[in-house]
C-alpha cells in the first residue's frame, strides 16, 4: 500500500498469512502457500474457494488510548481464533470511519488471527486521499451489494471497549487493561506489519518522551519500512525511543517470530505489538508474549509491568 502497489479492487496473494492487511484497501488479499504462490506467478492464475462473509459493525467512539488493534483484539476474543474460519470479515460502521488507514491496516492484518480468509474494509474518502497520491496505476472500487447475505453480523459499541491485552498462548485470550492485574515483563516490542507503521510510532514516542525503560526490561521498536524509518527520524521519534533506553532496529520481522532479536529466553516475558502469541513464538517454549497496542506496549516498558499510560501521569 505504501508504494501504491496494491490498490482498491484488486485480488491479492502473497506467502505470507498476513497478506490480508491490503484489504483496508478495499482489495482482496490473502495468504497462501510458498508453493501455490509460485504456480501464480507462472500460470497466471489461482483457485479459490468462495469464502461466506461476516460483517463486523463499530459504533461510537473510542476512549483514550484505545486504538484499532484493541477492536481487532475484542473482536477475536470475542469470536475466538477460528470464529472466521475461511470467512470473509467485513469491517465497518461509524467508528471504521472515524478510523485512520493505519488503524484499518493494522484491523485487517490480524483477520488470520481469526481464522478469516481475508478482512476487508470498503474504500472511503479516508482511503481514496491515502491512495490517489500513492497509486502507480487505476483502481476500482467495489461495496457489498445491498442484498449482500452475512453469514452472520456483530455489532460492537466501542465506547465501551478499554485498551485490550491478550495473553499467552493465543490472541483470543483478551482482557481489558484495568483486569490484566501485576503481570512484571522482561521486554517490549513495538513494530512489526501489525503497529509498526507512523501513526504507531507516534503514539508509542507520545507515551515514552520524558521517561526511562525500567532497567529489568528491553524496549525493542522496529519500525515498518524504511520509509517509515526515515520519517521518524525526521519528526524526532527515534530520539524519544533513544533517550528512554529502547533500541530501534532496521524493519524485520525478527523477534515477531522468534528470529532474531529480542528472542526470549526461558521464563521471560514479554508485552508486543505484534500479531501472534503463540507457545514459543517468540523464543523459548516455556516463554511468554502478550499482545497489546502501542501505547500500552509503551508504558509497560517504563512500569517495568503491563499497565496503561495513565499511570505514567
Amino acid at each position: 500500500p505504501e508504494q501504491g502497489i496494491v490498490v482498491p479492487g484488486d485480488a491479492v496473494i502473497g506467502a505470507d498469512s498476513h497478506t490480508c492487511t491490503y484489504g483496508a484497501l478495499g482489495a482482496f488479499a490473502t495468504g497462501v502457500g510458498s508453493t501455490d504462490l509460485a504456480a501464480a506467478m507462472i500460470t497466471g492464475e489461482a483457485w479459490f474457494k468462495v469464502p461466506e462473509s461476516m460483517k463486523f459493525i463499530y459504533y461510537g467512539r473510542m476512549g483514550r488510548w484505545v486504538t484499532g488493534k484493541d477492536l481487532i483484539l475484542y473482536t477475536i476474543g470475542d469470536i475466538g481464533v477460528d470464529g472466521a474460519l475461511y470467512r470473509a470479515m467485513e469491517f465497518t460502521g461509524e467508528a471504521i470511519k472515524r478510523l485512520s488507514m493505519d488503524g484499518r491496516l493494522t484491523m485487517c492484518n490480524m483477520a488470520i488471527e481469526a481464522g478469516g480468509k481475508n478482512g476487508i474494509i470498503i474504500p472511503d474518502e479516508t482511503t481514496i486521499e491515502y491512495v490517489e497520491r500513492r497509486a502507480k496505476r487505476p483502481y476500482r472500487i467495489y461495496r457489498s451489494d445491498d442484498d449482500a447475505r452475512y453469514v452472520e453480523i456483530r455489532e460492537y459499541d466501542v465506547s465501551e471497549i478499554e485498551p485490550q491485552v491478550a495473553f499467552p498462548f493465543k490472541p483470543e485470550n483478551t482482557k481489558p487493561i484495568s483486569e490484566v492485574g501485576n503481570i512484571p515483563i522482561d521486554q517490549a516490542v513495538i513494530g512489526s506489519c501489525t503497529n509498526g507503521r507512523l501513526e504507531d510510532l507516534r503514539l508509542a514516542a507520545h507515551v515514552l518522551k520524558g521517561h526511562k525503560v525500567h532497567p529489568y526490561v528491553r524496549l525493542i521498536v522496529i519500525p515498518a519500512t524504511q520509509q517509515i524509518y526515515m520519517q521518524a527520524l525526521r519528526e524526532g521519534l527515534v530520539e524519544i525511543f533513544i533517550e528512554a533506553g529502547g533500541v530501534v532496529s532496521t524493519p524485520t520481522c525478527g523477534p515477531c517470530l522468534g528470529g532474531h532479536m529480542g528472542v526470549l529466553a526461558k521464563g521471560e516475558r514479554a508485552i508486543s505489538t505484534t500479531n501472534r502469541n503463540f507457545r514459543g513464538r517468540m523464543g523459548d517454549p516455556e516463554s511468554e508474549v502478550y499482545l497489546s497496542n502501542p501505547a500500552i506496549a509503551a508504558a509497560s516498558a517504563v512500569l517495568g509491568r503491563i499497565g496503561s499510560p495513565d499511570e505514567l501521569e
